[in-house]
């Protein structure tokens, strides 16, 4: 059987929608009129996601949080004695969304028809990433599909943790830096050009910090309009350059060597690729091929080009730790411990260990980076407001002396 994704008219005319699993689409529409529907499309799943050319309804991803909970629904599911059937049938009974129930009941489908659960969800490469196929693979083979679920859910919420971390720390920043953006605009457009009109009828001579401002001033309401759409066309160019891979290597590679930005980088991407390994590591994956999903996690390019390389050498007969030393691209903390994991036999405790240490040290340079940015911005708001204040108030200072 198969999961299909229907729509149909009721006797009062009315659109309803659904998912429905048969043989065939000409038994969901025998069923359908059985029902008193009239069908008016019927759609395979699997075939939606598959066929070239067919229909793509299900050909986009599931929110992080959305796949966490579904894998530890799963995983409890399955801990609890269901089967996958039943499990993945109670699962599309309580989904919170109809994508989620077209996905599983497409996976259903796939399971029903003597497919194991991995190679059901091969068929929503999109849904499942090829990590979360790894793993599933890996469970089933050694029958602890439940407990290697529940360490993916546990590491699809740490990761989503720590991206929420570092997307949080930076957003007090950006507001501080778009309202004084605001300010400085309002000012420059609107209150000193009303002030600039009482010292021309002095005639005196203005001081150099008041003719700066006004000529700022004069600019941005004269050229404002074409600074915002040059602003705008150089953020749109370098977004484009950095979809070629040549160019967004070098930037990556910039990054690195960035003081505090580049260890951040560097940080961030080792505590992925750590976490990742551990698991794939613990769930009995080979390394080899736990290595090429770790490549997936890495976003940055030099360092994915230094972990392909690690790959080669490690296919190769070298030790891990000795692979990665030799990149010289990974903290030596990360390279130590997988040797003592080598040296010991526990290796994804060791990794488990390293990727820990290069969250908190991560969480620790966030702190540190958004401590530095929030008083320097606001220093740096004050100080340009103050210069503009300056700028009115020394003339007036001025006509003030020589009226005495």
């Amino acid at each position: 059987m198969a999961g299909f994704k229907y729509q149909a008219l009721n006797t009062e005319g009315k659109l309803k929608k659904g998912v429905i699993e048969s043989d065939s689409a000409r038994q969901v529409r025998a069923s359908l009129r059985e029902q008193g529907l009239i069908p008016v499309e019927v759609d395979a799943l699997t075939q939606a996601a598959s066929v070239p050319g067919a229909k793509r309804t299900l050909h986009r991803a599931l929110p992080t949080t959305q796949l966490a909970l579904l894998t530890r629904q799963l995983a409890t599911l399955l801990g609890a004695g269901l089967t996958v059937e039943h499990t993945l049938t109670a699962l599309i009974e309580q989904a919170e969304t109809q994508y989620q129930r077209q996905v599983l009941a497409g996976v259903r489908g796939e399971v029903l028809a003597g497919q194991p659960l991995a190679r059901a969800m091969n068929q929503f490469p999109q849904v499942f990433p090829e990590l979360y196929r790894t793993l599933v693979e890996a469970g089933e083979s050694s029958g602890q599909l439940g407990p290697v679920l529940l360490r993916l859910a546990d590491y699809m919420e740490d990761r989503q943790a720590l991206r929420q971390k570092v997307g949080l720390a930076f957003i007090y920043p950006a507001i501080v830096v778009t309202f004084a953006l605001a300010a400085l605009s309002f000012l420059l457009t609107y209150v000193v050009p009303q002030v600039v009109q009482v010292f021309r009828q002095t005639n005196q001579a203005l001081p150099w910090l008041t003719v700066a401002v006004i000529a700022a001033s004069d600019f941005l309401r004269h050229y404002g309009i074409y600074l915002a759409i040059g602003i705008g066309l150089c953020a749109w160019s370098i977004h484009r350059a950095l979809k070629a891979e040549p160019v967004r290597e070098k930037w990556h590679g910039v990054l690195l060597r960035l003081p505090l930005v580049g260890r951040l980088t560097r940080g961030l991407n080792t505590a992925r690729l750590a976490s990742t390994l551990a698991i794939l590591v613990g769930s009995r994956v080979p390394l080899l091929s736990a290595l090429r999903a770790g490549v997936g996690v890495v976003g940055n390019l030099p360092m994915k080009r230094a972990l392909e390389e690690t790959q080669r050498m490690v296919r190769e007969g070298a030790p891990l730790s000795r692979a990665l030393a030799s990149q010289k691209m990974f903290p030596p903390m990360l390279v130590h411990l997988i040797s003592s994991g080598e040296a010991s036999g526990r290796l994804d405790q060791m990794l488990e260990r390293a990727a820990t240490s290069q969250t908190r040290e991560v969480e620790g340079r966030i702190a540190t980076l958004t401590s530095l940015l929030e008083p320097l911005l606001i220093l740096a708001m004050g100080v340009l407001v103050l210069l503009i204040v300056l700028a009115i108030l020394l003339p007036i200072f001025e006509l003030n002396t020589l009226v005495k």
